[in-house]
């Protein structure tokens, strides 16, 4: 099977219907981006994709890129639509490049640092009321059956600059 790089990164909006129902979201329902531009209180998310080739690997042929173009265009209207601030592939954990510095020495590897089942293919920064609903638009990656979601609050950065008067 010819796979594309396996590190898809955009929302999905096909119906899942192995995706277990969330609490405001049936199976296989998707979340309407169309909804109205996020508040001004609302909280940046985080939601980090991660892959694990095997599982990708199996799909059935055509499948992974019938899911990337989905995404693709479900992602193209989260993005007008406001709720989608960025979404970025990274490219495979072989062509990364780890640093560490101890005791003043800064040391580099080529690679990973250590082998993983999943590792971190991709992200997306959204916006979203709170955790709820960034865990339902979550929801609707297919990616979690090839991997892995997790979703994060970003820190508000200007609070961490006042914090430490910087």
């Amino acid at each position: 099977m010819s796979l594309q790089p396996p590190t898809p990164m955009a929302l999905c909006s096909a119906p899942q219907p192995s995706i277990p129902a969330g609490p405001a979201r049936a199976a296989g329902e998707s979340i309407d981006c169309g909804r109205e531009p996020v508040a001004e209180d609302s909280m940046k998310f985080l939601v980090m994709i991660y892959n694990d080739d095997q599982l990708i690997e199996a799909l059935p042929d055509g499948e992974y890129d019938t899911m990337m173009r989905g995404c693709i265009a479900h992602a193209d209207k989260m993005r007008d639509n406001g709720v989608l601030l960025d979404s970025q592939m990274l490219e495979p954990p072989a062509k990364a490049v780890s640093l560490r510095t101890r005791a003043g020495r800064t040391t580099f590897m080529d690679g990973p640092f250590a082998e993983a089942k999943e590792y971190l293919g991709g992200f997306n920064l959204i916006e979203a009321a709170d955790m709820d609903e960034a865990l339902r638009i979550a929801q609707d990656f297919p990616w979690s059956q090839t991997g892995r979601i997790e979703v994060r609050p970003v820190a508000d950065f200007e609070q961490v600059r006042k914090h430490f008067n910087a």
